[in-house]
């Protein structure tokens, strides 16, 4: 048997006396200009994720990554045997992941200065 969608309805919220409440729910926002100031005070983080620390997880991971992408150029692209191909792919696993944490570390180490010379001029 077909089933019907029924539509859904506000909750009224007037009261036994017939009138109804006006003053604003806090559950949403009454226009777009006090949506997006509720959505700019309400944030948890304070800016993008480039602001955090480098961890050695990220390294790690992002070291495996360029590491598989540069095996598989090798072996599909440029057509060479797998065993070196591996052996390479390695290697450059144990490079990307120390030079990218330094690499990560200096240039955050750059924001945050530029960060803090920001915040004592004000």
């Amino acid at each position: 048997m077909a089933q019907t969608k029924k539509k859904r309805r506000r909750k009224r919220r007037g009261t036994q006396g017939g009138r109804i409440d006006t003053k604003a729910r806090a559950s949403r926002p009454r226009s777009r200009e006090e949506a997006k100031a509720r959505a700019r005070s309400g944030r948890k983080t304070s800016g993008p994720k480039a602001d955090l620390p480098p961890t050695w997880r990220n390294s790690f991971m992002r070291g495996i990554f360029a590491a598989v992408v540069f095996a598989l150029l090798l072996i599909v692209l440029f057509q060479k045997p797998l065993g070196p191909s591996l052996a390479f792919g390695g290697f450059m696993l144990a490079f990307y992941i120390p030079a990218g944490y330094y690499i990560d570390m200096a240039l955050w180490r750059r924001r945050e200065r530029a960060r803090i010379r920001e915040r004592e001029d004000r």
